[in-house]
């Protein structure tokens, strides 16, 4: 094979994956049309999975684009924008009638600013910390309770939560509370092999309980930054204030 048909298919590969993941999304967008709403949440745990394979592999063949940047938003936005709020509309709000509508849409426009922002800051950011919740996070928050409502449908019935619920993780996306990426957790580092329990405890409670797992994972994670953030306000005081090289210029 020459080093051209490699190349292409190098480039192609991360791609492929970026687009695996955009199908998660179109396929659960159709499962909750259909009302089955377990086998849509279960989609888009998928594309998430996929999503964190197509970074690293760019990074790994050296096939970092600006294409593959605008095509991995654009399928986020499918996967963990789009397909979360129409699963949850159609799960909790599509008897709201025009506020559950609004309320969805309002989902989905946060994710959108949120992967505006981001990419738009992509070089500013520090790579400890995200400038609001992610939209895979606040994505895996929705299906969450999604999930814990087919456990417990109890939760379903509770009409007043929804709205509230999903304006909750709309309004962290486009946030300036910063949640840790863990990418350069000294921590970390230093416990490999307890992070490595951890994570193999929390795939085998997944995969035990997926329904009660997922909601209390991203709840966990969630509250925890929030309440970290309170903590330590000196220490996030200036985290994402960036001066603008023109005021630079002018002064």
């Amino acid at each position: 094979m020459s080093d051209k048909k490699i190349d292409k298919l190098a480039f192609f590969l991360p791609n492929t994956f970026t687009a695996l993941n955009m199908g998660c999304g179109f396929m659960g967008i159709l499962f909750a049309l259909q009302g089955h709403f377990y086998n849509a949440c279960m989609f888009i745990i998928v594309g998430a999975l996929f999503d964190s394979v197509d970074g690293r592999v760019a990074r790994m063949t050296g096939t970092q684009s600006a294409f593959g940047e605008q095509f991995d938003s654009l399928s986020d936005l499918i996967s963990f924008g789009m397909a979360p709020s129409m699963i949850f509309y159609f799960k909790f709000l599509a008897g709201s009638s025009r506020p559950g509508m609004i309320v969805a849409f309002i989902f989905l426009l946060c994710g959108a600013l949120r992967l505006a922002r981001f990419n738009a800051n992509i070089d500013k950011v520090s790579s400890d910390y995200f400038q609001g919740l992610p939209i895979p996070g606040a994505a895996t928050a929705v299906i969450g309770y999604v999930l814990i409502s087919v456990a417990f449908p109890t939760i379903a019935l509770i009409e007043n939560l929804a709205i509230p619920y999903l304006l909750f993780y709309s309004l962290l996306m486009i946030s300036n509370i910063p949640f840790p990426s863990f990418k350069s957790s000294g921590w970390i580092k230093k416990n490999r092999r307890k992070v490595l329990f951890i994570i193999f405890l929390i795939i085998a409670s997944v995969f035990y309980w997926d329904e009660v797992t997922i909601f209390t994972i991203i709840t966990i994670y969630t509250f925890a930054a929030i309440i970290y953030r309170l903590t330590h306000k000196d220490k996030f005081k200036d985290i994402f204030n960036w001066e603008d090289p023109q005021d630079n210029e002018q002064d």
